[in-house]
């Protein structure tokens, strides 16, 4: 039996009468309230544009060009969506530069009948200062032999509320412990007041969504401990580290949360040298450590030690 050739034009014109169901108006969890693109710092309302997208029914790859500007060069965007669930619940989602974006779990994405603001969400999502489980006393960065704190560090990165990757770079290029694989350790309070440790390896992704108050920053005041994995705190004897200062030939960088993260017991014992540091603030240069320091009653110090010797305190 011969066959007949397929009418490939027939199939074609069959096919195109062929339509998907329609995905209802009332599809998705959630109702959008508004949406905005940019950083912490500068950010602009994109909700209208947003809504001419969805109207288009398909995913989107998130770059500038999607919303025709760029609120800060140079630094990694979010677009942030704003909505409230069906009981009215308000809830945000963050995507990041150059994901993809689908709205498929959004009520009303292909109609565009969403938008019309409200809600108490702002850039940062509201009063987030109670989202999260624990709170942050002190951190520090480093190995089991040699570790700084680093608190301070990790509230300004905290304020971008964003995620980061663990590296030297991310505290300023400080490597407490040359050619070993670091640490950053977390010590926080639950809602309990029980303490706890969290431990990143050098290279992962830090994402602070399980601490409170994370993207506010206010946290880690006055709470870090006497000993190893902290300075001691003001007020309450023992060895104080008020400042530290590195460097020589009118180049010079601030290292007290190094050089507190060296103190030990109430007692500091360093060896002063680049690679405690973990930079040359001016090469060639004779360089020097100036410590500014107060131990128990006694008046506030400051004590000079040149490259290569050793300084001990009290």
């Amino acid at each position: 039996m011969q066959r007949r050739p397929l009418n490939l034009a027939l199939l074609a014109g069959l096919l195109a009468g062929l339509t998907l169901p329609a995905r209802a108006d009332d599809d998705g969890e959630f109702t959008i309230l508004r949406a905005s693109y940019g950083t912490d710092r500068n950010n602009v309302d994109v909700t209208h544009k947003l809504r001419d997208l969805a109207r288009q029914d398909r995913r989107f790859r998130l770059t500038n060009d999607v919303f025709g500007v760029d609120p800060e060069p140079g630094r990694q965007k979010s677009l942030r969506i704003f909505a409230r669930d069906r009981q009215g619940h308000e809830r945000q989602f963050e995507y990041r530069e150059r994901d993809w974006v689908d709205g498929h779990q959004f009520i009303g994405w292909r109609g565009g009948n969403w938008g019309g603001g409200g809600g108490q969400g702002n850039w940062q999502g509201g009063d987030r200062r109670d989202d999260g489980e624990f709170t942050i006393l002190y951190a520090t960065y480093g190995t089991g032999r040699r570790e700084v704190d680093v608190t301070d560090r990790l509230r300004d990165l905290a304020r971008r509320d964003q995620r980061f990757r663990l590296d030297n770079d991310a505290f300023g290029g400080i490597d407490p412990d040359p050619g070993q694989t670091k640490r950053l350790r977390i010590t926080a309070r639950d809602r309990g007041g029980q303490q706890r440790s969290f431990e990143y390896r050098e290279y992962a992704v830090i994402d602070g969504n399980q601490f409170v108050g994370w993207g506010r920053g206010d946290w880690g005041r006055d709470e870090r401990p006497q000993g190893a994995w902290g300075p001691a705190r003001p007020g309450q004897g023992g060895l104080v580290i008020e400042s530290a200062s590195y460097g020589g030939d009118g180049r010079w960088v601030d290292v007290t949360h190094i050089v507190r993260g060296q103190v030990r017991g109430d007692k500091l014992d360093i060896q002063v040298r680049n690679e405690l540091f973990g930079f040359d603030p001016a090469p060639g240069a004779r360089k020097i450590l100036s410590v500014t320091y107060r131990f128990a009653a006694e008046p506030i110090n400051t004590v000079r030690v040149s490259e290569r010797d050793t300084m001990r305190l009290p």
